[in-house]
């Protein structure tokens, strides 16, 4: 599969970059049901934050996207889907099918209000909201095989384990560091994590990730390659990597905006 870098802009869109979002895309040819037998480029996005829809449009056309999986509902991680269901909703062809999104329980009810609707249909008749759940395993699209992992932030947030192609992606969404990234992060073939918080401050617990953080997770997991994400404007993107160089030194990119990857 591959990893197109959307946005990467810790909490806020930045000068060079939106916030939270990536693509996710790989061949599949569907064995039954709509489209059996016919190979094509399948896409799923890993959060949609604010500043990331228009930024979509340089790599793919919006309306081919799969699904959307959002690890939790700060406006850095989901905003973007109201203009998504604007988009969907009004486009110019018409109205475009209902894609399934996965996100924390009350997504539905979370992005009906971000756009001032009522919550009945609110965004309901565009996406297709299916709730993350704890230890329920994972869900197909297509190729991908994506499984939720609670982590630790200030609101119900996610890691999510992609894997496809015999090939796993883990991204860590928003969390400080614990057991449950570990365990998810295990043996992946390419980490992308969240590096928002540098060591020399007085950090809170149990809401962002260094990038020395990062390093410790990559190596206790045993990943073949650590992406450090979402580092904040007001911070200098060199610190996290030289944080992370200490305690890894296996290959390290510092995620940009139109970056991609072969996992």
């Amino acid at each position: 599969m591959r990893l197109t870098v959307v946005g990467c802009s810790g909490s806020y869109p930045g000068p060079d970059s939106p916030a939270s979002c990536y693509l996710l895309e790989a061949e599949h040819t569907p064995e039954e049901g709509p489209g059996a037998g016919e190979t094509r480029t399948w896409r799923i996005l890993l959060d949609l934050g604010n500043g990331a829809l228009g930024a979509l449009h340089r790599h793919v056309d919006p309306l081919t996207v799969d699904a959307v999986f959002l690890s939790h509902l700060h406006a850095d991680h989901c905003l973007d889907l109201c203009g998504y269901y604007v988009m969907r909703k009004y486009h110019p062809t018409g109205p475009q099918p209902r894609i399934p999104v996965w996100g924390p329980a009350g997504t539905a009810e979370r992005m009906a209000r971000a756009y001032d609707l009522p919550v009945d249909p609110g965004m309901t008749e565009e996406f297709d909201f299916r709730e993350h759940a704890d230890g329920a395993g994972p869900v197909t699209i297509g190729p991908f095989r994506v499984e939720p992992h609670r982590v630790v932030h200030p609101v119900a947030a996610y890691a999510l384990s992609v894997t496809a192609g015999g090939r796993t992606l883990v991204y860590s969404g928003d969390t400080g560091p614990c057991p449950a990234l570990d365990e998810a992060a295990a043996g992946a073939h390419l980490l992308l994590a969240e590096a928002s918080f540098r060591t020399a401050e007085d950090n809170p617990p149990d809401l962002h990730m260094t990038g020395a953080d990062c390093g410790r997770t990559a190596s206790k997991a045993g990943v073949e390659r650590l992406v450090l994400t979402h580092v904040p404007p007001w911070h200098d993107r060199a610190d996290a990597e030289a944080e992370a160089r200490t305690e890894w030194t296996g290959p390290l990119d510092v995620a940009r905006a139109g970056a991609t990857y072969d996992v």
